[in-house]
């Protein structure tokens, strides 16, 4: 390609990617925004809406809040509400929050519990703070390595609650999330999963090849992937203060930006993405997925190429990657 017309496909491509972001935003400001759609969750049979609402967002705020946020959440058409002891007394605001609602919405829950005595009692109480005698969904939160894999899965491990809870009726399906492509093969390995919460971010994805081989190897297994830091833009730098209290890296912040990460996500063969728990990017996030679309090849080249400029990535990366 000669180089004018290699910049003239270039501009092109970014182009085509701003229209596509414009169009998006322009329609999630409607008075009455598109349906939310919905997509199947592996071999479930069930199906979500393709935003959730992370307990992260009801984290320290009123009850009357939550109360109001989950009704506006589910008349725009979520489904789909994941939690997790660790996100603070979220839990004890979803249960009441969600209570009218709770057999018409896919409930997850979590546990950073590596045993099963451990487990078992967080469960009990997550169950007891939600106010509900089931678990949609239940996950082993945040798995980082092998050695938390061969824990969980070994005597005396977390997977011996999760199995006998399914057998229970305590909960429907298990999955699990992690942060590493080792931990998330591992597991997968281990254990027929249901699902998988791993961080799919087109940064991520195009810079650290990170994310591709766990998806392939999800939905070969017959798994529903779904999506964590679809909205990120990478890892503070050392010393440097959040502007929000409920994000750990720096998201993608402007309108624009997020729809990008957001698009990018939804165009991956993914059920749903959770975006970040600061409340105004998770609204930027319901009200644009009303209007996605997906993104052409030519789009998500424009996105590689903005990858490769971002420092900080929010991970590290073991060393079999190559």
């Amino acid at each position: 390609m000669k180089r004018n017309e290699f910049f003239k496909a270039g501009l092109t491509a970014a182009l085509g990617l701003d229209l596509l972001v414009s169009r998006g935003i322009r329609a999630s400001r409607q008075a009455t925004p598109g349906p939310l759609p919905r997509r199947p969750l592996g071999r479930t049979g069930e199906y979500l809406s393709v935003i959730g609402l992370g307990g992260v967002t009801l984290s320290g705020e009123t009850q009357e809040h939550c109360s109001n946020l989950v009704a506006e959440c589910f008349d725009a058409g979520v489904n789909y509400y994941d939690v997790a002891p660790t996100y603070g007394n979220a839990q004890d605001l979803l249960g009441p929050a969600l209570e009218p609602y709770r057999n018409r919405v896919f409930l997850a829950c979590k546990t950073d519990k590596r045993d099963r005595a451990g487990a078992e009692m967080e469960l009990n109480t997550s169950l007891a703070k939600l106010r509900t005698d089931y678990l949609d969904l239940y996950q082993i939160h945040g798995i980082k390595d092998k050695g938390e894999v061969d824990t969980v899965f070994g005597p005396g491990g977390a997977l011996e609650t999760f199995v006998k809870a399914k057998e229970q009726g305590k909960v429907r399906y298990l999955g699990f999330s992690a942060h590493s492509v080792e931990a998330a093969f591992a597991a997968m390995e281990a254990y027929d999963f249901d699902t998988i919460l791993f961080p799919f971010n087109y940064n991520l994805w195009f810079k650290e090849n990170f994310g591709p081989q766990v998806m392939e190897k999800a939905h070969g297994k017959g798994m529903g992937p779904l999506a964590l830091k679809a909205c990120a833009h990478s890892a503070r730098s050392k010393g440097e203060k959040s502007k929000y209290a409920k994000c750990w890296y720096r998201p993608l912040e402007t309108e624009e930006a997020l729809a990008r990460g957001l698009y990018f996500t939804l165009s991956l063969p993914v059920t749903a993405a959770l975006p970040p728990g600061e409340e105004k990017f998770f609204r930027m996030a319901l009200g644009l997925a009303g209007s996605f679309v997906p993104l052409t090849e030519p789009e998500k080249q424009e996105l590689a190429a903005q990858a490769q400029a971002v420092d900080n990535s929010l991970f590290s990366y073991p060393a079999w990657q190559s």
